[in-house]
């Protein structure tokens, strides 16, 4: 298949769907995976794939060390090239139609215990100057919204309604959303502004939170700003801003929250997305039922 095909398609995600370039660049890179195995296994292009060919090349994934996830992944952005096609130029043909995607292990959200974020709450874990400050607001804006990290980073001065208590989020493709937040979280993101009017310099002056020289904060600075804390208070395997949001939802469903206020606090565009948390909701009631009752 000519390369401008693949083009195409991804301009069609940037600018008719909105997709943000991080997803876009994923669907290119899964694209490309599964072109390079058809031509050199096949000496062929996704214009002429069959479905014997993907099957093929979903077994050589498969015997190759790829996940589950991995391969659903990539097989998604095929049906998503393919519907584009049809839509685009007519083409009914549809290899990916009778693939059968290999099941994926249930897997459930990993979170913190709040008691180990309290005892994070009330040790030494950060220091009073402007890093510290920052990354004590960042731990517990996480744990306050459930925002994504890619939000948080994305946060403007201009995002957080001291007056109502409130934020507003730029989610996924965009779209916008408004996170209430308590009094406490107010007061941690106000000291942490007192701290950033101190920096020498600020470059990026519309970002809500900065580096120690004033630029907009980036993915890696983030994760190793939560994998540090995390270390400290709990032995999770998993320490990324993303268990964050994690326990957020979890503890919210622990103490009561309707799922579907989960959902929109989250920005979820499904119900289903959110319901993997009553997983960890229902483990939590056995586990206090074993725990409690006389009979058990």
């Amino acid at each position: 298949m000519p390369f401008f095909m693949i083009e195409k398609f991804l301009a069609y995600l940037q600018f008719e769907k909105n997709y943000s370039l991080h997803t876009v660049n994923a669907y290119h890179g899964d694209l490309e995976n599964i072109s390079f195995y058809l031509t050199t296994s096949f000496e062929c292009g996704l214009e002429d794939a069959t479905h014997q060919f993907l099957r093929s090349w979903m077994v050589d994934a498969l015997e190759s060390g790829s996940s589950a996830s991995t391969i659903k992944r990539r097989v998604s952005a095929l049906k998503s090239f393919y519907k584009w096609r049809k839509k685009t130029f007519g083409v009914q043909v549809d290899p990916t139609a009778k693939l059968v995607i290999p099941k994926m292990p249930k897997r459930l959200p990993v979170f913190v215990e709040e008691v180990a974020l309290e005892v994070g709450r009330q040790g030494a874990c950060f220091d009073e100057s402007h890093d510290g400050i920052r990354d004590q607001a960042i731990i517990e804006l996480f744990y306050n919204t459930g925002i994504r990290s890619a939000e948080l980073i994305g946060l403007k001065m201009d995002s957080v309604d001291f007056e109502q208590g409130a934020i507003k989020v730029l989610g996924k493709r965009n779209k916008e959303r408004i996170v209430p937040v308590g009094q406490p979280m107010i007061d941690a993101l106000k000291t942490y502004l007192l701290a950033r009017y101190d920096l020498q310099s600020i470059h990026d002056k519309d970002y809500f939170f900065l580096t120690q020289k004033g630029k907009k904060l980036y993915p890696r600075l983030v994760y190793r700003i939560v994998n540090d804390y995390l270390s400290k208070v709990s032995s999770i395997s998993k320490k990324s801003p993303h268990v964050l949001r994690h326990t957020f939802a979890t503890h919210m469903l622990n103490k009561g929250a309707d799922i579907n206020a989960i959902k929109e606090l989250l920005g979820h565009s499904s119900l289903a997305a959110t319901q993997v948390y009553t997983h960890n909701s229902v483990e939590q009631l056995i586990k206090v039922y074993r725990s409690s009752h006389p009979k058990s």
